[in-house]
């Protein structure tokens, strides 16, 4: 059976990686971090089948000591400190794990796999965010980034180094370059599942006003489900090479804010929504969109789930998960 190592297993991509993994019939284990992670019960709960491997993207020692019980055939490094607001109040920890964690592991799989032949294939997850202050409309693999948080920064840093390792040193890293993708698992620090979670406490009067930020940012949303699918793909190819994972088309916070609550009947939002600049950004990404067209070509991946399924399959997670707080 195929081995396969994540780091990041406690996020919303891991979980959903996993799954897709053990079904494809791959051996599955999750890096985390610390003992007793609070995460790392309830994650065995819902995965019983995934190995969990204790290892810190802060510390090569212990990235060693985990790809050497792991063996793994493929790595997908989720693992990020991705919350883009958080890297402005923590800026060099940001840093350390989005940045020079993808450098560790890299080094990590060199000091297993070998310097030559290595025969473990690597996944990095780039980021649109790397794009920031947009030079082209859509975003393509070979659009120069302009990245506008330090979380954007790290991102850019990771993903060059990647390219550096490949053409250096021959192995056979990816990075998949994926525009915002969400879905029930989603946290609620992230404004689409605040705002699906809100639309959601609402309606059922556990809540009464929701507190944002900017309205008129566009991003380019899909179904964290279909996302995963790409990263496999992504190591299935004959070389290896970065692709964007994109709808193609872009909402902007407002039409989320919108069609969350449409989708608990509430049609006039407005008086339930509050603008406040402390959850405005130093520095904005205004608009963002995806050209996955190399995707579609090289891999044949497409996305399947449209905006407004995802958005109500969110508040229906929400409604539920809310109600049964309340009973």
């Amino acid at each position: 059976m195929p081995r396969a190592f994540i780091t990041g297993i406690t996020g919303q991509d891991g979980f959903h990686l996993a799954e897709f993994l053990h079904d494809k019939g791959y051996d599955v284990y999750g890096m985390v971090k610390g003992q007793n992670n609070p995460r790392a019960a309830k994650l065995q709960e819902e995965l019983p089948f995934l190995e969990l491997v204790p290892g810190d993207l802060a510390d090569l020692p212990s990235l060693v000591a985990a790809l050497q019980i792991a063996q793994p055939d493929e790595v997908y490094n989720l693992g990020a400190i991705s919350f883009v607001a958080l890297s402005f109040s923590q800026a060099e920890l940001t840093a350390n794990i989005t940045g020079l964690g993808v450098l560790r592991m890299l080094e990590a799989i060199r000091m297993v796999g070998g310097t030559q032949n290595n025969p473990i294939r690597f996944y990095q997850a780039s980021s649109s965010e790397m794009f920031g202050k947009v030079r082209e409309t859509p975003q393509t693999e070979l659009t120069p980034f302009h990245p506008r948080s330090p979380y954007g920064c790290a991102k850019v840093f990771g993903h060059d180094i990647v390219v550096n390792y490949r053409e250096s040193y021959d192995l056979f890293a990816c990075s998949g370059i994926l525009f915002n993708h969400e879905g029930p698992r989603r946290g609620l620090e992230f404004v689409t599942r605040k705002v699906t979670n809100a639309a959601a406490r609402i309606k059922l009067g556990l809540q009464h006003e929701l507190v944002m930020g900017t309205l008129d940012a566009k991003r380019d949303w899909g179904y964290a489900g279909d996302y995963v699918k790409g990263m496999w793909m992504m190591l299935q190819q004959d070389q290896p090479d970065d692709f964007v994972l994109a709808t193609g088309e872009t909402q902007s916070v407002q039409d989320l804010v919108e069609l969350s609550f449409a989708a608990v009947g509430i049609d006039d939002w407005q008086q339930y929504v509050r603008q406040d600049p402390k959850f405005y950004r130093p520095a904005e990404v205004d608009l963002l969109i995806g050209d996955p067209a190399k995707a579609k070509a090289q891999l044949g991946w497409e996305p399947e789930v449209d905006f407004s399924t995802l958005i109500h399959m969110m508040v229906e997670n929400d409604l539920a998960i809310e109600a049964a707080k309340g009973r």
